[in-house]
């Protein structure tokens, strides 16, 4: 048995490649020139069963925008894809705005702490009016995750705030070093109301890191957006081989680590979402 928990959505680019989104491609742009492709899919997470859908907004920050000529369309980009999950979810589901890292280190001085802040508060003002709170997600610096949790805060936002763990021994660091003792007490000294991870780990990777997590920050929430197991190159192609059943059959270990939030990252679908509601209630 497994007690009561969140489930969140899946993956999107790869959902919106498989509706035409070239390779490569910036998703969040559909936002403006594709909207019914996005609004389906987050409808098709909304009838798979999630509770809290994201919004198609991970790279809409002005820094990661501008290399695409973009920056001027930040607020246009986030809100549309707020408005378009929140219709889509038709009270069904909540909404979280998707946050993502700028692209830009502040370790090597592409980016300041301020351009950052700057970005992740314009980013929160244009999705605050839509969505029930935001998501700060696939972290590895946790100090740009700690700027976007400060931003989304001084707009009256709800926060989860996730780091990635992909480095060192059993995949437990982020890229920057840091353990899920350090980036949980981190996340939530910043002020998150949800502390978690996302992205770079399968899911059976991800048990061990959520109660190191929930054991070092035993007050907060803990948010899980795994992949699909880890990433196989066939063909030149990322394939992800892990199946529905296969992926909610971890969940019940998920939730015994302390996980209060679940869903699925790279390698995810709708079916993801729909066995793991079906497995675990």
């Amino acid at each position: 048995m497994t007690g009561p928990f969140t489930l969140t959505d899946g993956a999107w680019g790869t959902q919106l490649q498989a509706l035409g989104l070239p390779l490569g491609d910036c998703p969040d742009v559909w936002n403006l020139s594709h909207p019914q492709f996005v609004e389906q899919v987050a409808r098709s997470y909304v009838e798979a069963g999630s509770d809290i859908i994201l919004t198609n907004t991970f790279r809409a920050n002005a820094i990661a925008l501008e290399p695409l000529g973009l920056r001027d369309h930040a607020r246009a980009i986030n809100a549309s894809g707020a408005r378009i999950s929140k219709e889509a979810a038709q009270g069904r589901a909540r909404v979280f705005g998707s946050i993502g890292p700028a692209g830009k280190l502040l370790l090597t001085g592409e980016v300041t702490e301020q351009e950052l802040a700057e970005a992740f508060r314009e980013q929160a003002e244009a999705l605050a009016p839509y969505v029930d709170g935001v998501v700060i997600e696939t972290m590895s610096d946790v100090r740009e995750a700690q700027l976007a949790i400060g931003a989304a805060r001084e707009v009256g936002l709800t926060v989860a705030a996730c780091l990635v763990f992909d480095s060192g021994r059993n995949r437990a660091r982020t890229m920057m070093g840091v353990t899920p003792e350090q980036g949980a007490l981190a996340l939530a000294e910043a002020g998150a109301d949800i502390i978690g991870a996302n992205c770079g780990n399968g899911i059976a990777g991800y048990v061990a890191i959520c109660r190191r997590m929930h054991e070092a920050v035993s007050h907060l929430p803990v948010w899980i957006k795994a992949n699909a197991g880890l990433p196989e190159i066939v063909d030149g192609q990322v394939v992800y081989r892990m199946t529905p059943e296969e992926f909610a059959a971890v969940v019940p270990d998920l939730l015994e680590a302390g996980a209060a939030y679940v869903g699925g990252c790279c390698g995810t679908t709708p079916e993801f979402i729909r066995e793991v509601r079906r497995q675990c209630g």
